[in-house]
């Protein structure tokens, strides 16, 4: 995004992707399974300031909520390739309703809509792009977590759904930053890549 490129607060969301107790808390299934993000750790309190900043604009804060949802056993249903990578999710991870699945407290009163996700997108089988056409969005900036996972997926599917796609570049973490910056290098494709400072400095 150009210095001086200006937004339209009341036509722009953001869109906070998994920034969820199970990721980041020091008690949430990630930390207990070894699944250190320390990058990650500083989100909150940054995507916040934007979020307050954009609301005082009058746009909109959306967050999307990775879930596992509970087969009829109630064991999380997880998809085999994530199970893989994470082979120490289990029941109660990222369950409907629990603590583990909210928003960390950073975000509380801030959003004001949030959808459950089942894979990297957060507009994949989810309600995200009814809301945002409902409440006239035509604009997104995306953060959150990770950069080349739930991040790039989403902005690419907000790309193809014609939306004007920014992302906040030091508003994202991945694991490692090395990754972090390819894929911030790569959704320059199809987004505009800022940081949150600029972004606040943009809103009309």
């Amino acid at each position: 995004m150009n210095e001086g490129t200006r937004i339209d607060g009341p036509k722009t969301a953001l869109v906070v992707i998994d920034l969820q107790n199970d990721f980041l808390d020091p008690k949430g299934a990630y930390a207990r399974g070894g699944d250190t993000n320390p990058p990650a750790m500083l989100l909150p309190e940054r995507v916040a300031g934007v979020a307050r900043a954009l609301k005082a604009a009058g746009g909109m804060v959306l967050a999307s909520q990775f879930t596992l949802w509970p087969d009829a056993a109630g064991e999380p249903m997880v998809s085999p390739h994530l199970l893989a990578l994470r082979p120490y999710l289990k029941k109660g991870d990222f369950a409907p309703g629990s603590w583990g699945q909210a928003n960390v407290d950073a975000l509380a009163g801030l959003i004001d809509a949030t959808v459950s996700k089942v894979a990297y997108s957060a507009f994949f089988n989810t309600q995200l792009d009814w809301v945002l056409r409902r409440a006239g969005i035509d604009t997104v900036a995306v953060c959150g977590i990770v950069t080349n996972g739930g991040v790039a997926s989403t902005v690419r599917d907000a790309h193809m759904r014609d939306y004007r796609t920014l992302v906040l570049g030091d508003g994202c973490a991945a694991f490692g930053e090395e990754r972090h910056q390819t894929s911030l290098a790569d959704m320059r494709n199809v987004a505009e890549v800022t940081d949150c400072a600029a972004f606040i400095r943009s809103l009309a």
